[in-house]
Protein backbone atom coordinates (compact mmCIF):
# COMPACT_ATOMS: atom_id res chain seq x y z
CA UNK A 1 0.00 0.00 0.00
CA UNK A 2 2.99 2.73 0.91
CA UNK A 3 4.50 1.79 -2.55
CA UNK A 4 1.70 2.55 -3.90
CA UNK A 5 0.93 5.80 -2.60
CA UNK A 6 4.92 6.63 -3.20
CA UNK A 7 3.74 5.78 -7.02
CA UNK A 8 1.06 7.94 -6.67
CA UNK A 9 3.07 10.85 -5.29
CA UNK A 10 6.23 10.53 -7.86
CA UNK A 11 3.74 10.15 -10.92
CA UNK A 12 1.77 13.79 -9.61
CA UNK A 13 5.15 15.16 -9.08
CA UNK A 14 6.49 14.46 -13.06
CA UNK A 15 2.82 15.66 -14.22
CA UNK A 16 2.90 19.15 -12.61
CA UNK A 17 6.55 19.05 -13.66
CA UNK A 18 5.51 18.64 -17.18
CA UNK A 19 2.96 21.11 -16.49
CA UNK A 20 4.99 23.83 -15.74
CA UNK A 21 7.22 22.97 -18.88
CA UNK A 22 4.12 23.54 -20.83
CA UNK A 23 3.44 26.55 -19.54
CA UNK A 24 6.58 27.87 -19.68
CA UNK A 25 7.00 26.76 -23.85
CA UNK A 26 3.92 28.22 -24.12
CA UNK A 27 4.52 31.54 -22.55
CA UNK A 28 8.17 31.88 -24.10
CA UNK A 29 6.83 33.18 -27.14
CA UNK A 30 5.12 35.79 -25.45
CA UNK A 31 8.13 36.73 -23.87
CA UNK A 32 9.48 37.00 -26.89
CA UNK A 33 7.33 38.81 -28.42
CA UNK A 34 7.14 41.69 -25.25
CA UNK A 35 10.34 41.99 -25.10
CA UNK A 36 11.31 42.26 -28.58
CA UNK A 37 9.32 45.21 -29.21
CA UNK A 38 9.79 47.03 -25.81
CA UNK A 39 10.38 50.45 -26.51
CA UNK A 40 9.00 50.32 -29.99
CA UNK A 41 5.42 51.01 -28.80
CA UNK A 42 2.31 53.27 -27.40
CA UNK A 43 -0.97 53.56 -26.64
CA UNK A 44 -3.38 55.52 -28.49
CA UNK A 45 -5.21 56.11 -25.47
CA UNK A 46 -2.57 57.87 -23.26
CA UNK A 47 -2.17 61.52 -23.05
CA UNK A 48 0.28 63.27 -25.60
CA UNK A 49 1.04 59.44 -27.26
CA UNK A 50 1.24 60.95 -30.33
CA UNK A 51 4.82 62.77 -29.23
CA UNK A 52 6.08 59.75 -28.67
CA UNK A 53 5.26 58.05 -31.98
CA UNK A 54 8.14 58.41 -34.57
CA UNK A 55 8.46 59.67 -38.05
CA UNK A 56 7.98 56.74 -40.49
CA UNK A 57 7.28 56.16 -44.17
CA UNK A 58 3.71 54.72 -43.58
CA UNK A 59 1.80 53.25 -41.31
CA UNK A 60 1.09 49.57 -41.35
CA UNK A 61 -3.12 49.14 -40.71
CA UNK A 62 -3.42 45.46 -40.18
CA UNK A 63 -7.32 44.26 -41.59
CA UNK A 64 -9.20 42.88 -38.43
CA UNK A 65 -12.49 41.60 -39.71
CA UNK A 66 -15.69 43.08 -41.99
CA UNK A 67 -19.38 43.37 -41.01
CA UNK A 68 -21.53 42.48 -43.58
CA UNK A 69 -18.66 42.06 -45.77
CA UNK A 70 -18.34 45.67 -46.30
CA UNK A 71 -17.96 47.58 -43.13
CA UNK A 72 -14.98 47.51 -41.17
CA UNK A 73 -15.44 46.15 -37.38
CA UNK A 74 -15.16 48.51 -34.88
CA UNK A 75 -11.87 47.11 -33.91
CA UNK A 76 -10.35 47.29 -37.50
CA UNK A 77 -12.37 51.05 -37.56
CA UNK A 78 -10.11 52.10 -34.85
CA UNK A 79 -7.04 51.07 -35.80
CA UNK A 80 -7.90 53.33 -39.25
CA UNK A 81 -8.90 55.91 -36.97
CA UNK A 82 -5.56 55.93 -35.34
CA UNK A 83 -3.70 55.60 -38.99
CA UNK A 84 -5.61 58.72 -39.93
CA UNK A 85 -4.79 60.81 -36.72
CA UNK A 86 -0.95 59.94 -37.72
CA UNK A 87 -1.23 60.86 -40.96
CA UNK A 88 -2.71 64.30 -40.80
CA UNK A 89 -0.19 64.97 -37.31
CA UNK A 90 2.27 64.43 -39.89
CA UNK A 91 3.91 61.21 -38.34
CA UNK A 92 3.69 58.95 -41.43
CA UNK A 93 3.38 59.41 -45.46
CA UNK A 94 1.16 56.74 -46.75
CA UNK A 95 -0.77 54.56 -45.15
CA UNK A 96 -0.65 50.87 -46.30
CA UNK A 97 -3.36 48.81 -46.23
CA UNK A 98 -2.75 45.45 -45.45
CA UNK A 99 -5.70 42.80 -45.13
CA UNK A 100 -7.57 39.68 -46.60
CA UNK A 101 -9.08 39.53 -50.37
CA UNK A 102 -9.15 35.73 -50.38
CA UNK A 103 -12.29 36.02 -51.99
CA UNK A 104 -14.14 38.40 -54.23
CA UNK A 105 -16.54 38.92 -51.85
CA UNK A 106 -14.68 39.62 -49.06
CA UNK A 107 -12.41 42.57 -49.15
CA UNK A 108 -10.81 44.22 -46.30
CA UNK A 109 -8.11 46.75 -47.72
CA UNK A 110 -10.71 48.27 -50.18
CA UNK A 111 -13.33 48.83 -47.29
CA UNK A 112 -10.65 50.38 -45.37
CA UNK A 113 -9.54 52.35 -48.14
CA UNK A 114 -13.12 53.84 -48.48
CA UNK A 115 -13.85 54.34 -44.65
CA UNK A 116 -10.69 56.53 -44.64
CA UNK A 117 -11.59 58.35 -47.87
CA UNK A 118 -14.95 58.91 -46.24
CA UNK A 119 -12.98 61.00 -43.30
CA UNK A 120 -10.95 62.91 -46.00
CA UNK A 121 -7.69 61.36 -46.29
CA UNK A 122 -7.27 61.35 -49.72
CA UNK A 123 -6.82 58.17 -51.92
CA UNK A 124 -3.00 58.93 -53.16
CA UNK A 125 -1.91 58.26 -49.93
CA UNK A 126 -3.05 55.02 -49.46
CA UNK A 127 -1.48 51.86 -50.66
CA UNK A 128 -3.60 48.83 -50.75
CA UNK A 129 -2.37 45.14 -50.13
CA UNK A 130 -4.89 42.43 -50.95
CA UNK A 131 -2.81 39.45 -49.46
CA UNK A 132 -1.94 40.71 -45.86
CA UNK A 133 -3.48 36.74 -44.70
CA UNK A 134 -2.05 37.45 -41.40
CA UNK A 135 0.71 39.50 -39.37
CA UNK A 136 3.66 37.96 -40.53
CA UNK A 137 2.93 38.00 -44.02
CA UNK A 138 1.41 41.77 -44.12
CA UNK A 139 4.71 42.18 -42.35
CA UNK A 140 6.85 40.46 -44.75
CA UNK A 141 5.00 41.80 -47.71
CA UNK A 142 5.59 45.44 -46.46
CA UNK A 143 9.06 44.94 -46.79
CA UNK A 144 9.57 42.64 -50.24
CA UNK A 145 6.60 43.77 -51.68
CA UNK A 146 6.22 47.18 -51.18
CA UNK A 147 9.81 48.06 -50.33
CA UNK A 148 8.83 50.08 -47.10
CA UNK A 149 11.96 50.31 -44.68
CA UNK A 150 10.50 52.43 -41.75
CA UNK A 151 6.38 51.83 -40.78
CA UNK A 152 4.51 52.34 -37.76
CA UNK A 153 2.22 49.19 -37.22
CA UNK A 154 -0.99 50.37 -35.77
CA UNK A 155 -3.72 47.60 -34.18
CA UNK A 156 -4.81 46.62 -30.60
CA UNK A 157 -2.70 46.95 -27.83
CA UNK A 158 -2.69 43.49 -27.02
CA UNK A 159 -1.74 42.87 -30.66
CA UNK A 160 1.06 45.19 -30.90
CA UNK A 161 3.86 43.13 -28.97
CA UNK A 162 3.64 40.37 -31.87
CA UNK A 163 3.29 42.73 -34.38
CA UNK A 164 6.23 45.17 -33.59
CA UNK A 165 8.13 41.57 -33.50
CA UNK A 166 7.20 39.87 -36.60
CA UNK A 167 7.81 43.44 -38.67
CA UNK A 168 11.38 44.10 -36.90
CA UNK A 169 12.06 40.33 -37.83
CA UNK A 170 10.59 40.91 -41.32
CA UNK A 171 13.57 43.48 -42.09
CA UNK A 172 11.97 46.77 -41.07
CA UNK A 173 12.29 49.37 -38.71
CA UNK A 174 8.66 48.71 -36.72
CA UNK A 175 6.94 51.34 -33.72
CA UNK A 176 3.75 50.11 -32.72
CA UNK A 177 0.22 52.49 -31.83
CA UNK A 178 -2.50 49.76 -30.17
CA UNK A 179 -5.95 50.77 -29.66
CA UNK A 180 -6.95 50.20 -25.76
CA UNK A 181 -9.96 48.45 -26.91
CA UNK A 182 -11.17 46.72 -23.31
CA UNK A 183 -12.10 50.33 -22.56
CA UNK A 184 -15.20 49.89 -25.07
CA UNK A 185 -14.88 46.29 -26.11
CA UNK A 186 -13.74 43.91 -22.97
CA UNK A 187 -15.13 40.67 -23.43
CA UNK A 188 -14.00 40.86 -27.51
CA UNK A 189 -11.05 42.28 -26.34
CA UNK A 190 -9.81 39.66 -23.27
CA UNK A 191 -11.35 36.66 -25.80
CA UNK A 192 -8.38 38.19 -28.71
CA UNK A 193 -6.01 38.61 -26.04
CA UNK A 194 -6.08 34.99 -24.84
CA UNK A 195 -5.64 33.33 -28.53
CA UNK A 196 -2.39 35.26 -28.22
CA UNK A 197 -0.48 32.50 -26.47
CA UNK A 198 -1.43 30.34 -29.33
CA UNK A 199 -0.88 33.27 -32.35
CA UNK A 200 2.82 34.20 -30.49
CA UNK A 201 3.77 30.61 -31.16
CA UNK A 202 2.48 30.18 -34.75
CA UNK A 203 4.80 33.87 -35.10
CA UNK A 204 7.69 32.62 -33.67
CA UNK A 205 7.66 29.70 -35.78
CA UNK A 206 7.53 31.72 -38.78
CA UNK A 207 9.79 34.54 -38.05
CA UNK A 208 12.55 32.55 -36.14
CA UNK A 209 12.22 28.74 -36.98
CA UNK A 210 11.08 28.56 -40.65
CA UNK A 211 11.64 32.40 -42.32
CA UNK A 212 8.38 31.61 -44.11
CA UNK A 213 6.99 32.39 -47.42
CA UNK A 214 4.42 34.79 -47.16
CA UNK A 215 1.14 33.39 -48.92
CA UNK A 216 1.71 35.61 -52.15
CA UNK A 217 5.30 36.95 -52.01
CA UNK A 218 5.58 38.88 -55.19
CA UNK A 219 5.41 40.88 -57.03
CA UNK A 220 7.31 43.80 -56.44
CA UNK A 221 5.12 46.93 -56.34
CA UNK A 222 5.90 50.52 -56.87
CA UNK A 223 2.65 52.34 -55.58
CA UNK A 224 4.36 52.93 -52.00
CA UNK A 225 7.89 54.15 -53.64
CA UNK A 226 6.15 56.35 -55.75
CA UNK A 227 4.51 58.26 -52.76
CA UNK A 228 7.41 58.70 -50.94
CA UNK A 229 9.14 59.61 -53.88
CA UNK A 230 6.95 62.74 -54.40
CA UNK A 231 8.09 66.14 -54.81
CA UNK A 232 7.78 67.53 -51.48
CA UNK A 233 7.96 64.30 -49.96
CA UNK A 234 3.90 64.17 -50.81
CA UNK A 235 3.85 66.28 -47.52
CA UNK A 236 1.24 64.63 -45.24
CA UNK A 237 -1.65 66.32 -43.84
CA UNK A 238 -2.00 68.64 -46.95
CA UNK A 239 -5.52 67.83 -48.75
CA UNK A 240 -5.30 66.07 -51.69
CA UNK A 241 -1.42 65.53 -51.11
Amino acid sequence: MLGKVRLSRKTLRRAYQGLVLVSVLALAPMTWAWLSSSGHRATAEEPGWQARVPQAQAALVLGAGLYDGVHPSPMLARRLDIAAELYRAGKVRALLLSGDNSRADYDEPTAMRDYLRARGVPDAVMVLDYAGFDTWDSCVRARRVFGAEKVTVVTQEFHIPRAVTLCRAAGLEAFGVGDDSVRRYAVTTYASAAREVFAAGKAFVDAVVLHSDPVYPGPRKVSLTEILARPGGAQVGAPGA
